[in-house]
């Protein structure tokens, strides 16, 4: 197994890191290197920026306007993007939802739906869980009835989906609905597309442990959506929420976020003076142990997948070590900073307040980031549950 990049992959990763060099704006990557407030222009900015180069899809095949990049040069690409300090790119749609389309969608719906994705015009939400239903995702209970009218077929939903992540900017939203009661749960569920300007879709703010307007309630009440917004076929919604689940938990792993944000870590310890410490600066040598054991593994991934071999399914794994990690630093980074991180101001995130001491900004969001990450090991399948199938998978 050779986890060396070849000539040709070292020259591609030279042009994504010069391209991406003269293309992200300062002030965008200014915030991202000292985890400041992202606006939805900063974050929406950046995604129509790549979009116009081609590049927002990057991991889409050719025959749907992406760039058919191989897993190494997508790997590549979101490495050199977080080395630049980019916003990380919203997964919800290029990632997420446009695989699930490609893959089971119709004709029509690629060509409706796509082009919105590529460009960054489009902001999509997830709709997934819901007040009594994340983990056990297959107990959710919003209901989705079709019903014939003059004007077509339409689906009538009623119900309310919750910790939708930035649900407030959502133009669309795609949805786990029921629409059977027969069986194992998991046979009744469908796929539904729903336009998030619809009549009865109400938007409520969930307010964090930071003070950020991160996550979301989304309430329906007899919200119409017509026929052609569902996914594939009626009841086999569980197919494809799986197929979007596997990208989802890898990208939680987040790999190259995490060699970013090890760097940062060091910055933060050298300027408050902690990293002569040998024990502390034995806690960043083990994370960065283990941020280089979780690249490898990455890389693992890739060279099967370049090789032709069957590629390892472990993405709950990588999401399991991927979000433990981000919550490492996050941890590490208090500590470092001491004292003058647990004050937490949310007014001040774009002030520059920095308490008694100002070192170039680094301390003002550590308490924010420490607070946010407490949720990575729940969200994307919980990291008990995640080790339950990978338990399954590996010892059968």
């Amino acid at each position: 197994m050779d986890l060396n990049f070849t000539p040709e992959e070292l020259a591609f990763r030279e042009e994504v890191r010069a391209w991406v060099a003269s293309s992200l704006p300062k002030e965008t990557s200014h915030k991202v290197h000292n985890a400041l407030r992202l606006s939805r222009e900063d974050q929406q900015g950046w995604q129509k920026i790549l979009g116009k180069k081609g590049w927002l899809g990057y991991n889409w095949p050719t025959q749907f306007g992406g760039p058919g990049w191989n897993s190494v040069q997508k790997h590549l690409f979101e490495e050199e993007c977080a080395r630049a300090g980019a916003p990380r790119i919203l997964p919800f749609g290029p990632v997420m939802v446009a695989p699930v389309i490609m893959a089971f969608g119709n004709a029509e719906q690629h060509k409706r739906f796509l082009p919105g994705i590529a460009s960054g015009e489009v902001w999509w939400s997830q709709g997934y869980s819901e007040p009594g239903s994340g983990s056990d995702l297959a107990s959710l209970k919003t209901r989705a009835e079709r019903v014939s009218t003059s004007s077509g077929d339409k689906y009538i939903v009623n119900g309310q989906k919750t910790w939708t992540t930035l649900g407030q900017h959502g133009d669309w939203i795609f949805c786990l609905v029921r629409t059977s009661s027969e069986g194992k749960p998991q046979l009744g569920i469908s796929f539904l597309l729903i336009d998030m300007k619809s009549p009865g879709i109400t938007v409520r703010p969930i307010i964090t442990m930071d003070g950020e307007h991160e996550v979301n309630e989304v309430f329906f009440d007899n919200v119409e959506v017509p026929a052609e917004n569902l996914i594939g076929e009626e009841n086999k919604g569980w197919t494809y929420a799986k197929h979007l689940l596997a990208h989802e938990r890898t990208n939680i792993a987040d790999v190259n976020r995490a060699k970013r944000e090890l760097e940062r870590l060091k910055r933060i310890a050298k300027s408050e003076g902690v990293y002569d410490d040998a024990r502390f600066r034995d806690q960043i040598a083990l994370l960065e142990i283990d941020v280089v054991a979780l690249e490898m593994m990455v890389l693992r991934v890739l060279w099967a997948e370049k090789s032709g071999k069957q590629s390892l399914d472990v993405a709950g794994l990588l999401k399991i070590r991927g979000s433990e990690i981000q919550q490492r630093y996050s941890e590490l980074m208090m500590l470092a900073g001491g004292p003058v991180t647990v004050p937490y101001l949310h007014e001040a995130m774009e002030g520059g307040w920095q308490g008694d001491i100002a070192i170039d900004r680094f301390l003002l969001p550590l308490a924010g980031t420490y607070f946010n990450q407490r949720k990575t090991t729940i969200y994307g399948g919980s990291n008990e549950v995640q080790r339950n199938i990978v338990a399954q998978t590996v010892l059968g």
